[in-house]
C-alpha cells in the first residue's frame, strides 16, 4: 500500500542545518573510515591521528553549529594536510607501499575529497541562492551517481560489489539500475539539492538491502513535473511507521539492529525538500519484501 507523506517534522535551528550538511557528513564517514582502516592496517595510530583529528573536529562543528558555513571553508582547506599525514604514514612503511588494498585506500581517499570538495562547495552556492533551479547535464548526473556508488563499493573493503549489469551480478553483489530522461534532451533543469536527495535515497536503499539485492532508482521531467523514484529489495519498513521514520533521527524498528554512520534524517531531508519546491512524496513499503519510495515535484511556471 502507496502512502503519502503529509506530516511535517518539527525542528530545531541546529537540527535543520544538520540536514543541509546531511550529504557532506554521509561522504565524512566514508573518509573516517578509509583513516580507520589504514591505522589499522599499517599499526600506525599515532602517525595518522593528526589527519583523523582534523577530520573530526570538523565533523563534530557540522554536526553542533547552527551555521556550518565556517566549517565547510574548514573542509575545503584541509586536504592537503590530511594526504600529507597519509602519505608520511604509508613512506614510513614501505613494506605496505605494494599492498593493492592500501594503494586502493589512498586512492580512495582522494577520491571522497574530491566528492567533498564538490558536495561543500555545491551547498556553498546553494545558501548564496536557496530556492533556484538549474540545469544539469544528464551525463554529468549520472556519472556523479556512478561515483558515489564506486566509493560505496570500495569502502566495503570487498565485502560486496555494485554492478550496474544483473549479467554481471554474483551472490554477493548489488545490481544498482539508474535512469534519467527529459523533455530537454541531454539537461534537465532541477533545483541543486535535489542531486543531494537523490544519492542519499539511493545510499540509504543499498545499506537496508542485502547483498545480493537490487536496486532500481530512475528521475524523469516530463515538461510538468519532475518525478523521481527509487525502489529497494530490502528490509522494509512496518505499515505502521511509514509516517514516523520521516521524522528527525527515526528509523523503523526492524532495523534498530543495523549498524549505520547516518543520521537517521535522510528520508526528513527528501520529504522536507520536496515540499520546499512545492512537490509530493510517498512510500509503499512491505516489511522483508521492499520499499519503493516516489517524489513528485512540479517544474516551475517558464
Amino acid at each position: 500500500m502507496e502512502v503519502e507523506i503529509t506530516d511535517v517534522p518539527e525542528l530545531t535551528r541546529q537540527q535543520a542545518a544538520l540536514i543541509d550538511v546531511h550529504s557532506v557528513l554521509n561522504i565524512m564517514n566514508v573518509l573516517l573510515n578509509e583513516l580507520d582502516y589504514l591505522q589499522e592496517v599499517l599499526r600506525d595510530t599515532e602517525g595518522l591521528e593528526p589527519a583523523v583529528d582534523a577530520v573530526q573536529q570538523i565533523n563534530r562543528g557540522l554536526r553542533t553549529s547552527d551555521d556550518p558555513g565556517a566549517d565547510l571553508d574548514r573542509l575545503l582547506e584541509c586536504e592537503g594536510r590530511v594526504m600529507d599525514v597519509v602519505h608520511a604514514a604509508v613512506d614510513r612503511h614501505p613494506e605496505a607501499a605494494d599492498d593493492p588494498d592500501v594503494r586502493s585506500s589512498v586512492r580512495n581517499l582522494e577520491s571522497v575529497f574530491a566528492v567533498l570538495d564538490t558536495r561543500a562547495r555545491e551547498l556553498l552556492d546553494r545558501a548564496r541562492a536557496p530556492g533556484t533551479w538549474v540545469d544539469h547535464g544528464i551525463e554529468q548526473l549520472t556519472d556523479n551517481f556512478t561515483k558515489v556508488l564506486a566509493a560505496i563499493e570500495t569502502n566495503s573493503k570487498g565485502r560486496y560489489r555494485i554492478v550496474h549489469n544483473i549479467a554481471q551480478q554474483e551472490r554477493q553483489d548489488y545490481v544498482v539500475n539508474f535512469g534519467i530522461e527529459s523533455v530537454d534532451g541531454d539537461t534537465i533543469k532541477m533545483p541543486p539539492v535535489l542531486q543531494d536527495v537523490i544519492r542519499d535515497l539511493i545510499a540509504n536503499a543499498r545499506k537496508y538491502t542485502e547483498p545480493g539485492g537490487e536496486i532500481s532508482a530512475g528521475l524523469v521531467d516530463n515538461g510538468k513535473e519532475l518525478r523521481f523514484v527509487v525502489e529497494d529489495s530490502g528490509r522494509g519498513i512496518p505499515p505502521d511507521e511509514v509516517q514516523q521514520v520521516v521524522a528527525f533521527g527515526e528509523r523503523g524498528s526492524n532495523v534498530e539492529d543495523k549498524a549505520t554512520m547516518g543520521g537517521g534524517f535522510g528520508l526528513t531531508k527528501a520529504y522536507l525538500v520536496t515540499r520546499q519546491f512545492g512537490g509530493r512524496m510517498w512510500i509503499a513499503s512491505q516489511p522483508d519484501v521492499g520499499t519503493r519510495i516516489t517524489i513528485s515535484i512540479p517544474r516551475p511556471a517558464p
